[in-house]
């Protein structure tokens, strides 16, 4: 049977092949990051609810251990860092969010490297047990703790030392190594079943992000301006051409290159008697040509329309330059903006997702979701 405009032509089934396979590719990217994120929060949660020590563990270490002192932990690779001059640091805290970004494994300006040796988490300090000697923090004496968010740096000031100190780890080692510092302030203080329930919250707002299969575009959806290229943008300028030419040519003048006004001179045959014919000068007429008839697919923008930072020329007066949300957008922002399936269901303002489409769901917390996530607000 032969394909027709009312069922779906070539080019109709070509537009929705290609959405539908960049919306896909655009969802398994987002899921692959939901899921890695989720599985470490997991794990995390995991750690924290299992993570114990033993006296047996600190056997063969140059270590005395207290009676009710336990090892949690040691790390063979360690470097012992001293500041001179910083300011004071945060006081320790229970914060156990996944590290957002990757370490890079260098060493901050005005941190100097004095030892290295092996790194041991107790259940009451934290040791370096290095080849200069041995150098540890009693968990009740820190009054400041800080992770150093780019290098694989953690400062501690403590009530018996003048200078800030701390430890340089390997960069995969740095992120458990914090973790389970956490874990070991915790139980010193008491406070392991806050970072649980820490752990349990991240989780469950975690789960609320997890990205939705995006909706199957279809061949009776696909625009007739998705034939041009460019789309949409091309047919706009190619209409804010034909009208802004014509009007060019009405101000130029083109059918008088002098730029003078035409004048009519009508002569009468001069008597036998009369030395000089009569000469009659009318008003000066301007002659004009007519503007010609233009068809365009949908209404020009003005041509006076001021920056929009990216946005596509539209007469709505909406661009990415930050001003006023726009909460009830107008009926036709379709034609000038690629909208999400099911743009008018949403609840939210509007805003330009990760892959170019823009959606009525900003301020919600999937807000495009299906779309790499929100790259910016659409205002006016």
């Amino acid at each position: 049977m032969a394909k027709t405009e009312s069922t779906g032509s070539t080019w109709r089934y070509r537009w929705a092949h290609r959405q539908n396979v960049r919306r896909v590719s655009t969802y398994r990217g987002a899921e692959a990051a939901w899921r890695r994120r989720d599985d470490e929060l997991r794990r995390l949660r995991v750690l924290a609810a299992d993570f114990q020590g033993s006296a047996a563990a600190g056997a063969g270490l140059p270590l005395e251990l207290a009676a009710d002192e336990v090892v949690l932990w040691a790390l063979p690779a360690a470097q012992l860092v001293e500041v001179r001059h910083t300011t004071v640091l945060p006081a320790p805290d229970l914060t156990v969010a996944p590290q957002t970004g990757p370490l890079r494994p260098r060493r901050p300006d005005g941190v100097r490297v004095t030892d290295a040796g092996m790194a041991v988490i107790t259940s009451r300090r934290l040791v370096l047990l290095g080849g200069r000697g041995r150098r540890e923090w009693a968990y009740g004496r820190i009054t400041g703790l800080a992770h150093d968010p780019a290098a694989p740096v953690t400062l501690i000031q403590a009530l018996d030392r003048r200078l800030t100190s701390g430890l340089l780890l390997p960069t995969d080692a740095a992120p458990d190594f914090r973790f389970k510092l956490t874990l070991a302030f915790a139980d010193a203080i008491e406070q392991r079943a806050a970072v649980l329930a820490q752990l349990d919250e991240l989780i469950a707002e975690h789960a609320q992000l997890k990205p939705f299969r995006p909706a199957v575009n279809t061949p009776a959806q696909a625009r007739f301006s998705a034939r041009v290229p460019g789309g949409r943008r091309t047919l706009a300028v190619a209409a804010a051409i034909a009208l802004l030419v014509p009007a060019a040519l009405i101000e130029s003048d083109p059918s008088d290159p002098t730029g003078s006004p035409e004048e009519a001179v009508a002569a009468t045959p001069a008597p036998t008697h009369s030395v000089a014919p009569a000469l009659i000068r009318p008003s000066p007429v301007r002659v004009t040509p007519p503007p010609k008839a233009t068809r365009s697919p949908r209404p020009s923008p003005s041509a006076s329309q001021g920056p929009r930072c990216g946005a596509p020329e539209n007469p709505l007066g909406y661009d990415y330059c930050g001003g006023t949300r726009i909460r009830k957008p107008a009926a036709e922002v379709c034609d000038w903006f690629d909208c999400v399936p099911q743009f008018w269901s949403g609840r939210g303002y509007l805003v330009q997702c990760r892959d170019g489409s823009v959606s009525l769901t900003g301020g919600r917390p999937n807000a495009c979701a299906e779309h790499g996530g929100v790259r910016r607000t659409v205002a006016k």
